[in-house]
């Protein structure tokens, strides 16, 4: 049996879910991003910077486990800078000795950093964490509209203003400003930039602090209803979506983040409404997942480079 096309669902409501769910998959690909522009690697702890930041923020919001319990944005600052001091440590403890050995071993080895601190986050806390929405913090009406009865929360507005406004903020850095300009010279070659007088370490630690930056915010502003957190969650529901919005948009590409993210879930939340209704397709399961797999295939056939990005 054909189900009925309805407008709503069928429509406006992917169309309203897949915006500021892509929006998720663009935050955690813009650090992706950055850090692959910088220093050519795919960091594989990005989604563990995001869930060290939404654990910090949620047990200081809570007063949990002996700590002092806080002022909602300062629970939320202390989550960011714990993500950031991470990425830190990882810059210094993991990448820098290992960072003229072949890109492949760094990778390995930001894959060992995030299961470490998916142990770390297990034996601090085993339970389902979420932070408390914006709109719970002001004590407002979580509804900031409805577009055609579907409602538009703040908690996924705040999503979209913060990606565009880090994706903005991170292409001007790299256009115009010259530690900017350093961090991509120490990327195409670190022996001729650090021959004209730039500290390659100071570069690579403000990349990766940067990285640390993105995902923190991403981890405080995701982690609310109906998410929820638990070690290794960020890694494992977001993390590989959000590569392949990377890939989608450009992996050398800051704007491409963002366009890649709304794009993968646009595309995620129209394939599983719809599916459903195409004769033969109904019974397909992970239809979106699915039709995310064929439009990253598609895109590493026809424009490898991707939609934004520029060669490699």
């Amino acid at each position: 049996m054909t189900l009925a096309f309805d407008p709503t669902t069928g429509l406006v409501s992917p169309l309203v879910h897949g915006l500021f769910q892509g929006s998720a998959y663009g935050l955690l690909g813009l650090g992706l991003v950055l850090l692959y522009k910088s220093n050519r690697i795919f960091n594989f702890a990005q989604g563990e910077f995001a869930g060290v930041a939404a654990l910090v923020a949620y047990l200081f919001d809570t007063g949990s486990k002996g700590l002092p319990k806080v002022p909602y944005a300062v629970a939320i600052l202390l989550g960011v800078a714990a993500a950031v001091l991470v990425a830190l440590l990882t810059e210094r403890l993991v990448v820098r000795p290992m960072f003229h050995r072949p890109r492949v071993v760094l990778l390995v080895g930001t894959v060992g950093v995030a299961l470490f601190l998916i142990a770390v986050e297990g034996l601090v806390y085993q339970d389902i964490a979420a932070l408390r929405p914006i709109d719970q913090a002001l004590s407002i009406d979580p509804i900031f509209t409805r577009l055609d009865r579907v409602p538009v929360l703040w908690s996924d507005l705040a999503k979209l203003i913060m990606l565009l406004a880090l994706a903005a903020a991170a292409f001007l850095f790299f256009r115009l400003s010259r530690m900017g300009t350093a961090i991509l010279a120490v990327s195409q070659d670190a022996t001729a930039a650090r021959a004209v007088g730039i500290s390659v370490e100071r570069t690579s630690m403000l990349a990766w602090g940067l990285a640390g930056l993105t995902g923190g915010i991403a981890g405080v502003l995701l982690a609310v209803p109906p998410f929820s957190t638990t070690p290794g969650i960020f890694t494992g529901t977001i993390l590989t979506t959000a590569f392949a919005a990377a890939v989608v948009g450009g992996i050398t590409s800051l704007p491409g983040a963002f366009v890649g993210g709304v794009l993968v879930g646009l595309v995620q939340e129209f394939a599983s409404a719809d599916l459903p209704l195409v004769p033969g397709l109904g019974s397909i399961r992970g239809g979106g997942e699915l039709a995310v797999a064929i439009v990253l295939l598609g895109i590493l056939l026809v424009r490898p480079k991707g939609l934004l990005g520029s060669e490699t």
